[in-house]
C-alpha cells in the first residue's frame, strides 16, 4: 500500500512539473480495462508465481511482472489527477486494482495447488470467512471488467457496422463526403458533405437504409460544408470552393470520357483485326494506332497499321486490305507496313 501510494504520488508531481500534457497512446490504453486485462493479469501472475516456485528461484520475472502490470496504471493515475482529468483517473486506478487482484489471485490458487505450507485460521468460521472475503473481492473486481470487455466489443462492431454503411450507402453523386463522425457510445453518425445541396427525401432514403446495416436505434447527422448560402458574407468563400470542386469534377470527366475512347478503340481495333484474319487466314498479328505526322508545313494526324504474316504478301492483297481497311475505319490518311 505504501509503495503504491509512493507511485502515485511520484507520478502527480511529475506531471504536475512537466510541460507535456498531452495523453498519448500508452495513456490511453491503460483508462479503459475490461476482461482481457483480467486475462493478462492472471496469466502474469501464474508466471510469476511458477517463476519463483521452480528450482531456478529468481526475481526477474516478478519484477517484470510489477514494471509492467503495476507500475504503468499507476504513473496514468498520477497523470489524470495532475491533469484533472478523473476519467483517467478513475480508469488506471481500476486498472491498477485488476493486476493487483488477480496476480494475488493466480498466486493464491497456485500455491495451494502445489500445496505449499500455509498458515489456517484458528477457527473454521474464521477461515470461511477469509474465503468469502477473497471470492468477494474477486467477484466485484471481476463484473465491471466483463461490462466494459461487452461494451468495447458492442462499440468495435458499431464502428465497422458504420464504416460499412458510410462506404456502401452514403454516397452522393454531386457531392463529396469531406468528414465522418462515428460516436460508438452515444451511437450517432455525423457526415459532413461538400457540393450540392443534399435533397430532404434522399436524407430520409439514406436514414432508411440503417437498418440494413444493423443501426436501427442510430442517430445519422447530415452536413453540408459547401452548400448554396444565402448569406452574402459567406457566398463569395462558397462559390470559389464550389468552382473548386466544378472544375475537378470536369476533370475527372474528361479523363473518364478519354479512357472510355480508349477502351472502345481497343475493342474496335481487336475486332478489325478477327475481321482480318477472317479473310487472310495467315494473318499472325495485326497493330494499329493514331500518331501525329510532324512536316514543314505542320503537323496532322495520321493511322499506322503493322500486319504481320506468317507467309510472304500478295501484292495484290495488300491493295485489297488497303482499300478495305481505310472503307472500314472511315479515314484516309492511312499508312499499311506488311511484314
Amino acid at each position: 500500500m505504501f509503495a503504491a501510494t509512493v507511485g502515485l504520488a511520484t507520478s502527480t508531481v511529475f506531471f504536475l512539473l512537466s510541460p507535456i500534457n498531452d495523453a498519448h497512446s500508452e495513456i490511453l490504453a491503460r483508462t479503459s480495462p475490461n476482461i482481457y486485462d483480467v486475462l493478462i493479469a492472471l496469466f502474469g501472475g501464474l508466471a510469476g508465481i511458477l517463476a519463483v516456485s521452480s528450482k531456478l528461484k529468481g526475481n526477474v520475472i516478478p519484477g517484470v511482472a510489477i514494471a509492467t502490470a503495476l507500475m504503468p496504471p499507476l504513473c496514468t493515475a498520477g497523470y489524470g489527477l495532475a491533469t484533472l482529468q478523473f476519467p483517467f483517473f478513475f480508469g488506471a486506478l481500476y486498472l491498477f486494482l485488476i493486476n493487483t487482484v488477480f496476480i494475488a489471485l493466480a498466486t493464491l490458487v497456485t500455491t495451494r495447488f502445489l500445496k505449499f505450507p500455509f498458515k489456517q485460521l484458528p477457527h473454521p468460521k474464521e477461515e470461511l470467512k477469509a474465503k468469502r472475503v477473497v471470492w468477494g473481492v474477486v467477484i466485484v473486481t471481476l463484473l465491471p471488467s466483463i461490462y466494459f470487455g461487452y461494451d468495447m466489443v458492442r462499440q468495435n462492431k458499431f464502428q465497422q457496422s458504420a464504416n460499412q454503411f458510410i462506404e456502401n450507402e452514403a454516397v452522393f453523386p454531386n457531392d463529396y463526403l469531406l468528414k465522418k463522425n462515428i460516436d460508438a457510445k452515444n451511437k450517432t453518425i455525423t457526415l459532413t458533405y461538400g457540393g450540392q445541396v443534399i435533397e430532404e427525401n434522399e436524407i430520409s432514403i439514406l436514414k432508411s437504409k440503417l437498418s440494413k446495416y444493423h443501426l436501427d436505434n442510430t442517430t445519422l447527422e447530415i452536413r453540408q460544408g459547401f452548400a448554396y448560402l444565402n448569406d452574402d458574407k459567406e457566398n463569395q468563400q462558397t462559390t470559389q470552393l464550389s468552382i473548386a470542386l466544378s472544375e475537378k469534377e470536369n476533370q475527372i470527366k474528361f479523363l473518364q470520357t478519354k479512357l472510355d475512347s480508349l477502351t472502345s478503340q481497343e475493342k474496335t481495333n481487336y475486332q478489325i483485326y478477327k475481321e482480318l484474319k477472317t479473310q487472310y487466314p495467315n494473318t499472325s498479328s495485326f497493330i494499329l494506332k493514331q500518331a501525329i505526322n510532324y512536316t514543314e508545313e505542320g503537323q496532322h494526324k495520321i493511322w499506322i497499321a503493322i500486319i504481320n504474316s506468317k507467309s510472304k504478301w500478295d501484292e495484290k492483297d495488300k491493295t485489297k486490305i488497303e482499300d478495305w481497311l481505310k472503307v472500314r475505319m472511315g479515314v484516309s490518311d492511312l499508312n499499311i507496313y506488311f511484314e
